[in-house]
């Protein structure tokens, strides 16, 4: 199978070039650097002055859109958040363009999306049938950029929007900003300790954007976080266990909102996100708890 890939060198992506090159796939990689051949991967430069990707692609049979700004970085600053929302739109646009000018058109294309297209509560259950949408910056980004890769639809391509929750795993996501104070032997709870954290591992990240590409019936929204979502709480004192360190001193609200600012909103706040297709569908986790997951990634 040819497969294209935009963010292939990002925290998932190149974990996901990693899995999909074990399986033996035909991989382009679409790149700001310079085009070149490196382990049997094709990197082509976009998003560049004068590029034309389209030029030396192989027509693909899955396209896979993991491109843009990551979340867990910079302060969210007003300049920041515009960065991670125009990147997003900025590189589907392009994305969009390359496939107009193919002939033959993917059988499938996956978006990457998140959770935070769902309202955060303390109290309600999201599936992929739930039809509330948040209104604040991340429920605004995802549901543009779900909108807009929904345009391949026009060439009969089936299009998986696989919408990630907190990602976990070694190297990056969003671990390492929890597990610091720990680190300290000043972990604790943050906040009120009631908000959900709907995890998952990065290895089951990159098998669902696989099982999407490989399984026909999904389509549409795919919530790829673990069947066991926990609270902040419980995940702080699994942290603590894994680490051998204390799970004790409370970090306020207001002291993670002066800290980090409005990312302060990933940690505070929450939903809780069932994967509702994957279950059904019969995919396999390999980390559905979390600490295994955690033993995995801190041990």
């Amino acid at each position: 199978m040819n497969i294209l890939v935009t963010g292939g060198t990002g925290f998932i992506g190149s974990k996901l070039i990693d899995l999909l090159k074990l399986d033996g796939h035909t991989l382009t990689v679409l790149t700001r650097s310079e085009s070149k051949e490196e382990n049997g991967i094709h990197f082509v430069q976009w998003l560049h002055n004068h590029s034309k990707p389209e030029e030396e692609l192989l027509p693909p049979d899955a396209v896979i859109n993991l491109a843009g700004v990551s979340i867990n970085d910079g302060s969210w600053s007003e300049e920041h958040q515009k960065k991670i929302y125009e990147s997003r739109m900025e590189a589907t646009d392009e994305l969009l363009r390359i496939l107009e000018t193919l002939d033959e058109k993917p059988t499938v294309f996956v978006n990457a999306s998140a959770v935070g297209i769902y309202p955060t509560s303390e109290t309600h259950v999201y599936t992929e049938n739930s039809p509330e949408t948040a209104h604040d910056f991340l429920g605004k980004t995802v549901h543009d950029w779900e909108l807009k890769a929904s345009r391949v639809k026009q060439y009969g391509t089936r299009v998986v929007y696989t919408r990630f929750g907190t990602v976990f795993g070694k190297g990056g996501g969003a671990l390492p900003l929890i597990a610091l104070p720990y680190k300290l032997f000043a972990g604790g709870p943050i906040g009120s300790g009631q908000q959900w954290i709907s995890w998952v591992h990065v290895e089951d990240v990159t098998r669902a954007i696989y099982f999407a590409i490989t399984s026909p019936s999904l389509d549409g929204p795919v919530n790829v976080t673990a069947p066991a979502p926990v609270r902040m709480s419980d995940l702080g004192k699994a942290i603590g266990a894994v680490m051998h360190r204390p799970h004790w001193l409370p970090v306020p609200s207001i002291a993670m909102k002066l800290a980090l600012g409005k990312k302060s909103k990933l940690v505070l706040e929450g939903q809780h996100v069932l994967p509702e297709k994957l279950i059904e569908s019969e995919f396999t986790f390999k980390y559905p708890a979390i600490r295994p997951a955690l033993e995995n990634i801190l041990m």
